[in-house]
């Protein structure tokens, strides 16, 4: 089945402790069900100085979200479900709130 929410797609955060802020997908684990979005669902590392990094400490990065809690955010800058419909020879992602396509 095709990816409903692909890398770059701007999504709002349902559930959480970041619900209602918006941000891009940097990266989709498929197989996981899970994806990171870009400074959203920050969560704090204790790393161990290393010849690439000899300062170490406590680093902060974004973990994974579950797919179930986020939404594509449509033109008018609300949460949406995604459709798909074909157009001529493609199959298209479609927003279900305004029936517009979702670039990707």
């Amino acid at each position: 089945m095709a990816a409903k929410i692909k890398k770059g797609d701007r999504v709002v955060i349902l559930a959480g402790k970041d619900k209602g802020r918006q941000g891009n997908v940097l990266k989709v684990l498929p197989k996981e069900d899970r994806l990171v979005v870009e400074g959203l669902n920050l969560v704090q590392r204790h790393t161990r100085p290393t010849q690439a990094d000899p300062q170490g400490g406590i680093k902060s990065k974004e973990a994974a979200l579950h797919v179930s809690n986020v939404a594509i955010v449509d033109s008018k800058g609300k949460p949406t479900r995604v459709g798909f419909r074909v157009e001529g020879d493609k199959k298209v992602r479609v927003a279900k709130t305004t029936g517009e396509v979702i670039n990707g």
